[in-house]
């Protein structure tokens, strides 16, 4: 019995079909056929029940597939085995973003790590907001998230990536859309789009910041979570909101980006992870990070 039977076994039996299978192993089906009967004559039994309309797995087939699997993941662990007693690095890091606001900062690091560690998988979660991802962060369930500073958490370990001031996001048609710049004070009497006051956004935390130092509470007309959907719905012309200057690259037609005078406000763009978990892989990521984002000078 060779490795190469029990892959090819295992993508007819998930495909159940062997046209399928064979693309999926970058073959041609003749030769998929040939290996399978070359396992079934091994074994002294058919895998497979073919019928010019389908193909299923017998009570055989059935019994092997589990155990085949297996197989296929001793093989990939002594792969990576052998990686790193050679200082390969491999494993899994998850990373936690909340979305459009980590455009500038999640493509860079993502692109660096699989050119540089190959054998590392990176499971990327959207819509995690700075609460939300200190609570992953500690508990595990992330390796590395981006958040926004300061964090007021003694459970993981922080660091800038980069300061962006605030401006207003307006509908085109708004009466302040044209001007090269506003005064926060001028949108006192505004409808205000935010994130939940719930969800622990350090982008909402900051823009509310912002209006209180100007003498002022927003009024909120509508509460979302995701900040692209906030920009659509300022597109759409149910109201405005104060985003970062990063987003001035990425608005939806509609919509129009002008920066703010008044406040010294600034949205402080950090990266996070735990001190008490990590691995070689979640290391190595961050080395990654510290090169591609680095932390600005002050």
């Amino acid at each position: 019995m060779e490795i190469r039977w029990i892959q090819a076994f295992i993508a007819v039996a998930e495909e159940l079909h062997f046209g399928r299978a064979a693309a999926r192993l970058q073959m041609a089906q003749s030769p998929l056929s040939q290996t399978i009967r070359k396992l079934e004559r091994d074994l002294g039994t058919p895998l497979f029940e073919r019928s010019t309309r389908s193909v299923s797995l017998t009570a055989a087939g059935q019994a092997l597939l589990p155990h085949a699997r297996v197989v296929m993941e001793e093989v990939e662990t002594a792969r990576r085995a052998t990686l790193a007693s050679v200082g390969g690095v491999y494993g899994r890091v998850g990373i936690g973003f909340s979305g459009v606001l980590n455009h500038l900062s999640l493509p860079p690091l993502t692109r660096a790590v699989r050119e540089r560690f190959p054998d590392i998988a990176l499971d990327l979660v959207g819509r995690v907001m700075t609460r939300d991802a200190v609570e992953q962060l500690d508990s595990g369930r992330l390796d590395v998230a981006f958040i926004g500073l300061p964090v007021d958490s003694a459970l993981i370990s922080t660091r800038l990536i980069a300061l962006e001031t605030f401006g207003v996001v307006l509908p085109t048609d708004h009466p302040l859309a044209e001007r090269p710049s506003v005064d926060i004070v001028e949108l006192a009497d505004q409808d205000f789009i935010t994130t939940p006051l719930t969800a622990g956004s350090a982008l909402q935390e900051s823009a509310m910041r912002a209006c209180v130092d100007a003498g002022f509470r927003p009024h909120v007309v509508q509460e979302i979570t995701d900040p692209y959907m906030i920009l659509m719905l300022v597109a759409a012309g149910v109201g405005i909101a104060l985003m970062t200057e990063g987003i001035a690259h990425v608005l939806p037609p509609g919509s129009r980006y002008v920066p703010l005078t008044g406040t010294d406000v600034t949205m402080n763009h950090g990266i996070g992870w735990s001190p008490r978990r990590g691995s070689a892989a979640r290391d190595a990521v961050l080395a990654v990070a510290e090169e591609v984002l680095p932390t600005p000078a002050h």
